[in-house]
């Protein structure tokens, strides 16, 4: 382990583990059955054999497990600024997924967004003092 490893909390890498999971996890499923993504196809005129449901299903899986894959290595390196490049990445993503909630209207598909979103800003905003941390300590001479 890099000494730039030991510097990131434990809890950041366990839960980065566990959100690579679950992207990896949600993109293999998607991938074996659009019903995963779309389970209520009443009344939109789509069915899952549609071309568009299907290609929109494998896109989103696709994006889901390559955002787990990233973070299953970045968990596994523990540099805190992979973790905090992939981590905001999948920030922006949950961010976009938030707009979408919103846009369909009230209702609890708003509060996993959310929740997720919420859990990235503390990994990244933890991850960046433990960064600021660091090149303070590199930054100051040491005495002898």
């Amino acid at each position: 382990m890099s000494t730039a490893a030991r510097l990131v909390p434990t809890w950041i890498r366990v839960v980065t583990l566990l959100l690579a999971l679950a992207n990896v996890l949600f993109g293999v499923a998607g991938y074996l059955s659009t019903a995963v993504l779309f389970p209520d196809l009443a009344g939109t005129g789509l069915t899952a054999t549609s071309p568009l449901l299907v290609h929109a299903c494998r896109e989103f899986s696709a994006r889901n497990l390559a955002i787990g894959l990233a973070l299953l290595v970045v968990s596994r390196v523990g540099v805190p600024e992979s973790i905090a490049i992939v981590t905001i990445i999948r920030a922006l993503i949950e961010a976009q997924t938030l707009v979408l909630a919103i846009a369909a209207g009230p209702g609890p598909g708003i509060l996993v967004p959310l929740f997720f979103l919420a859990v990235e800003v503390l990994i990244v905003r933890t991850l960046v003092a433990v960064i600021a941390r660091r090149d303070a300590a590199a930054a100051t001479p040491a005495t002898s």
